[in-house]
């Protein structure tokens, strides 16, 4: 794809210095968090795992349940922090840079065009490109600052210069990958809302994709098919390669150069998906009717995305036998006569569904959110003007979110269930559904958290990420690290019984169940009496 015209990018100095200066604080949590996810792993390590015989359990218990492996990848060496460092948080810290390009890019580009502010900017002297090449520079910068300052905190901390350095020049890739897919769906989307989805949904495509790829231990070739596959191929602390990190590079050139071609033959404020117009009259009139509307697109894009999930767990499901027979340290512990097939069974497909319900706590906080951002539009104020209650509104929304991951969850654990019951793997199609079930109740708690922060305390309802964020880190980590029952029990899903042992301890359902009424009406009563955004 060829350059920009110079003349395109007049200004662009000038912008990026103010982009830097009011938006380049938003990537520093993005920063913050992959430093600490890396350098936690090395302080840790020692601690937690002092001998020999310790190490070599944590390798039985993530070789016994292969669905860590869709979300960290491959465990090639846990008996060093380093090799424990780069299993737990190569993929999972470039997936966190990227999304925090994604974000940036999006929130310069497309997000100003939707808010009239590129207006206002093409108003003075500036090039057609110039808020392209900024929002891309950003990001670029952004995820260079994240692969830096991890790989070198992490090297001060006790982690090897060389494979700590790789670590954090992987999360830097990885954003600079992601930076370029955002510039080019920030062109094809209606409005920045769907650039942010696609390049969103691509990432977590190409993430999943790559999970399976090292779970199932396909063909190499389809680790080099897949742009976050080639960051795994560098593999640090157990080779130390450099040069998969140039495919990143010239997947970048190429994105950022598709991106600009595609900008400069588009309207401004349109993209390639031209967005509908709406009836000329209103068909929404009740509140229940409007949150379906409003949400009608993302949970329609939801629901194929849970079937999808639910054929590629059910699959990997069906394959839990063949995954624990390639695994050597597990096999020694069945002949021991420690666990049988049946339990790590139950326990597998409890950790799948756990999984299941941590991402299906996304589109339940965004309903939530959503209610938030159309406050902050002043789309909210008019319909209470009228004869609908602010209860009877937020309620609306509230039963919608709960009502959309339950189905969710209980469509992709179907699937699952089908495919596991079928395969003669020692669950059945009805334990499978049950577990389903048994997984409801602690996505609602993370549901009614939204709730509670989005109706009683608006100006931190973006800490609601933070439930599904904590659920997946202690449901996924905790019990690697060894942390105590009360730690563990943050999480919901710790609450959530293997359905398939002997005599499963619901009570923690009963818990869970109280702490979620708690939080639906701390939001209920926080909406209806607190002043909407001005």
């Amino acid at each position: 794809m060829s350059a920009p015209r110079a003349g395109s990018l007049v200004g662009t100095r000038t912008l990026l210095h103010a982009t830097m200066r009011h938006d380049g604080r938003l990537f520093a949590p993005w920063v913050l968090v992959a430093t600490l996810l890396s350098t936690s792993s090395v302080v840790v390590y020692p601690w937690v795992f002092p001998d020999q015989a310790s190490r070599e359990a944590l390798a039985v218990a993530i070789g016994a349940n292969p669905a860590l492996g869709l979300i960290f990848g491959p465990a090639y060496d846990l008996s060093t922090a380093d090799g424990f460092n780069a299993w737990r948080t190569l993929a999972l810290g470039g997936f966190l840079v990227a999304l925090g390009a994604v974000f940036a890019v999006t929130r310069a580009t497309r997000a100003q065009e939707d808010s009239g502010q590129a207006e206002l900017l093409a108003s003075g002297v500036l090039g057609r490109s110039s808020r392209l090449m900024a929002g891309v520079a950003l990001a670029l910068v952004g995820s260079l600052a994240a692969g830096l300052v991890a790989g070198v905190t992490t090297g001060l901390c006790g982690g090897a210069w060389s494979s700590s350095l790789l670590l954090g020049a992987t999360y830097t890739a990885t954003g600079w990958m992601f930076a370029g897919v955002a510039a080019v769906t920030a062109q094809v989307g209606s409005d920045a809302r769907t650039a942010s989805a696609l390049a969103v949904g691509t990432l977590g495509t190409l993430f999943l994709l790559r999970g399976l790829s090292t779970s199932l231990d396909a063909p190499a070739w389809t680790r080099w098919a897949n742009p976050l596959g080639w960051t795994l191929e560098t593999r640090p602390a157990t080779g130390d390669h450099w040069a998969p990190l140039l495919l990143t590079v010239a997947f970048t050139v190429a994105a950022v150069g598709a991106a600009f071609a595609l900008q400069a033959r588009r309207d401004f404020g349109q993209g390639m998906l031209a967005q509908r117009p709406g009836p000329a009259r209103g068909t929404a009139r009740t509140p229940w009717r409007l949150a379906v509307r409003v949400n009608r697109p993302s949970l329609l894009t939801w629901t194929c995305v849970f079937v999808v999930l639910g054929v590629v767990f059910g699959h990997f499901t069906t394959s839990i036998e063949d995954l624990l027979a390639g695994e050597p340290a597990v096999q020694r512990i069945l002949a021991a006569g420690a666990a049988s097939p049946a339990q790590l069974t139950g326990a597998f497909v409890r950790t799948v569904l756990s999984l299941v319900g941590i991402i299906a706590c996304v589109p339940g906080v965004q309903v939530l959110l959503r209610v938030r951002a159309e406050e902050l539009e002043d789309r909210v104020e008019p319909v209470l003007a009228g004869a609908v209650a602010r209860t009877r509104f937020y309620a609306s929304h509230l039963l919608l979110a709960l009502g959309t991951v339950a189905v969710l969850v209980l469509l992709a654990g179907t699937v699952v269930a089908v495919l596991a019951g079928g395969a003669d793997i020692g669950v059945s199609t009805r334990d499978v559904l049950v577990q389903a079930a048994a997984t409801v109740p602690a996505v609602w708690t993370v549901v009614a958290l939204a709730t509670a922060l989005v109706g009683a305390r608006p100006a931190a309802s973006r800490a609601a990420w933070a439930g599904v964020l904590v659920s997946f880190l202690l449901t996924l980590l905790g019990p690697t690290f060894g942390l105590d029952d009360w730690v563990l029990g943050i999480s919901p899903f710790w609450h959530v019984p293997t359905v398939t042992a002997g005599d499963p301890d619901w009570t923690g359902l009963g818990w869970l169940a109280l702490v979620t009424a708690g939080l639906v009406t701390v939001g209920l009563a926080g909406f209806r009496h607190r002043d909407l955004a001005r």
